[in-house]
C-alpha cells in the first residue's frame, strides 16, 4: 500500500508554568524537538514519535512527570499519563503509578489491552507484568520543595509551579506523522501536595485528546481543565468544521471568562499548529518542518498563537 507523504509536524510542552531559567528550558525542549522530529523524517508513526517525546520529558528532572514530579501531601510520588493514537482512536492510561521511570511506556502497553485505563494498584500490576525495574523518580530540589512546605504546615494548595526555578509542569506532545496520522500523549507528577487519590486530566481525555482530525495535549490546573473538558471540546469544534486555530481561539476565550488557569497545544489533520493559553507561561516548542519554534516569551497579551 502507498500514501503521498506528508510533511510531519510536531509541538511540545513543559507545562505551564514559571519562564525562570529561559535559556535552559529552551535547550531542554528544543533538544527533545530535534531528536523527535529526526524520528519522524525517518518514517517513524505519531504514537511512535509522541512516546518518544513523553520519555524524554519525563526523563529530563526539569519538568514535573516521571523524574522530578513533584510529592503529594503524604510525601510520596504518583504520577499519571495517558496516550490517544489517531489510527485507532484508543485512549489508554494509568492514574498515581509509582515506582516507575516512564508511565507513557505503561500507556502504551495498553493500547492492546481491553482494560485500557488503570489506578494505582492495577498500573502497579502493570508494571510487574511488564517486569519493569523499580525506580525512585525522586529528586533532591522536589524534596527540599516538600519539606518546606511541610515545616511550614502546607500553606500551599498546590505544589509552586510558578515561581520555582524546579517547578515546570506537566509534560505532553503531539505529532502528525508523513502517512497524515495524529497521535497526543500527556504525562504528569500532579500539581503537588494535593489530597491522597486525587486525579489528574493527564490521564482522561478532557487533557488529551486525538482523532483522525486533531490531537491536543493540555497542562495547568487540573480541576479546571477538567472543568473545561478542553482537548475533547477543541477537538469536537474542528470535528464540527471550525479551523483548530479558530477552535483554540473559542475554547481558550471561554476558559478565561471562566477564570480557568490552563494552556493546550495541538496539531490538526492538515498540519496546522496551535497553542493557546490563560496562565501566565506555556513552555511549548514546535517543529514545522521549515522552521522551529516555541511560546516561553510568548507576549501574555496574546491569547492564542499558531505556526504555518
Amino acid at each position: 500500500m502507498t500514501f503521498d507523504k506528508q510533511q510531519p509536524k510536531l509541538i511540545i510542552h513543559g507545562g505551564a508554568s514559571s519562564a525562570q531559567g529561559v535559556d535552559a528550558v529552551r535547550q531542554s525542549l528544543y533538544k527533545v524537538l530535534e531528536d523527535v522530529y529526526g524520528l519522524l523524517l525517518a518514517g517513524a508513526t505519531a504514537c511512535e514519535a509522541v512516546v518518544r517525546g513523553c520519555r524524554l520529558l519525563e526523563d529530563e528532572p526539569r519538568f514535573n512527570a516521571g523524574t522530578g514530579s513533584v510529592l503529594q501531601s503524604d510525601g510520596q510520588i504518583r504520577m499519571s499519563a495517558s496516550l490517544m493514537d489517531s489510527t485507532t482512536q484508543a485512549f489508554s492510561g494509568v492514574i498515581n503509578v509509582s515506582r516507575v521511570q516512564n508511565p507513557i511506556e505503561l500507556a502504551l502497553a495498553l493500547q492492546d489491552y481491553p482494560d485500557r485505563v488503570l489506578s494505582d494498584y492495577g498500573a502497579a500490576e502493570l508494571v510487574r507484568e511488564m517486569a519493569l525495574p523499580i525506580y525512585n523518580p525522586l529528586t533532591e530540589e522536589r524534596l527540599q520543595e516538600w519539606l518546606q512546605d511541610r515545616q511550614d504546615n502546607f500553606p500551599r494548595k498546590m505544589a509552586n509551579l510558578v515561581s520555582t526555578p524546579a517547578g515546570t509542569g506537566t509534560i505532553g506532545v503531539v505529532a502528525l506523522d508523513d502517512r497524515g496520522c495524529l497521535a497526543a500523549g500527556t504525562s504528569t507528577g500532579g500539581k503537588g501536595f494535593e489530597r491522597i487519590g486525587r486525579v489528574s486530566d493527564s490521564a482522561m481525555p478532557a487533557g488529551n485528546y486525538a482523532t483522525s482530525l486533531a490531537g491536543i495535549s493540555c497542562t495547568g490546573i487540573g480541576e479546571d481543565i477538567i472543568d473545561e473538558c478542553l482537548a475533547a471540546r477543541i477537538v469536537v469544534r474542528v470535528t464540527d468544521g471550525l479551523s483548530l486555530s479558530a477552535a483554540f481561539e473559542r475554547s481558550l476565550t471561554e476558559a478565561k471568562r471562566n477564570q480557568r488557569d490552563l494552556g493546550a497545544i495541538g496539531i490538526d489533520a492538515t498540519g496546522e499548529i496551535a497553542w493557546g493559553k490563560t496562565s501566565e507561561v506555556l513552555l511549548a516548542a514546535y517543529h514545522t518542518g521549515e522552521k522551529i519554534g516555541d511560546t516561553i516569551e510568548w507576549s501574555a497579551e496574546e491569547l492564542t498563537g499558531f505556526a504555518e
